[in-house]
């Protein structure tokens, strides 16, 4: 006998709804996982777009500030004229119950600059614009990493979840519907049995 399947219409009753209630729990789980898998992959499709466009930008940036520092001589001095950033604010939104960051991060005016213009070309005005395009850029990366991060945890965490109740919380209740379900045919037909004989008595 299953342990605490003990053969009772009532226990019958209970049963089913469990196993209901399982097979329920199942759908919902593998729902959500499906829709985690979908905003991971949409999300994975944006990073690697975004880590093409990151190298092409390192690429021309680091260019610029060669070209700057053969034009001024190292711009050392110069960079110390560029403000800290102190524009990023971080936001969550969720998606199914999971915390998705959402970095963002003030678009710089392309026309103020924070060094003197007499002492200066376009070569560095360009390379300091190439690197504010890293920088916006490496943000939008960094919030769409730690959001595949996230998801893929939960997907897993869901997966493990699902797959509890698949092969482990249905069956069971599935063997113990049947278990009790026999008993109370047996018991019946037993029944049916005494009372055909306590009629054939009388």
């Amino acid at each position: 006998m299953p342990q605490g399947a003990v053969p009772t219409k009532g226990n019958l009753m209970n049963t089913k709804k469990s196993l209901s209630l399982a097979k329920m729990g199942y759908e919902l789980m593998d729902k959500k996982r499906n829709i985690l898998i979908r905003e991971m992959m949409n999300l994975i499709d944006k990073a690697n777009e975004i880590q093409g466009r990151i190298d092409d930008a390192y690429a021309e940036a680091y260019f610029a500030l060669q070209t700057a520092n053969i034009t001024h001589g190292y711009c050392t001095d110069i960079s110390k004229a560029i403000p800290v950033e102190n524009s990023l604010t971080l936001d969550y939104r969720s998606v199914m119950g999971v915390e998705i960051p959402m970095v963002s991060m003030s678009e710089p005016d392309r026309g103020e600059l924070y060094f003197g213009l007499n002492s200066t070309g376009t070569a560095l005005d360009n390379a300091y614009m190439k690197f504010t395009e890293v920088k916006v850029l490496t943000t939008k990366l960094a919030e769409i990493e730690n959001s595949v991060y996230r998801l893929a945890d939960a997907i897993k965490k869901t997966q493990k979840r699902a797959n509890a109740l698949k092969n482990i919380m249905i069956p069971k209740f599935e063997a113990d519907v049947k278990f009790i379900t026999d008993a109370l045919d047996e018991k019946d037909r037993e029944e049916f049995s005494r009372m055909k004989v306590i009629k054939k008595r009388s």
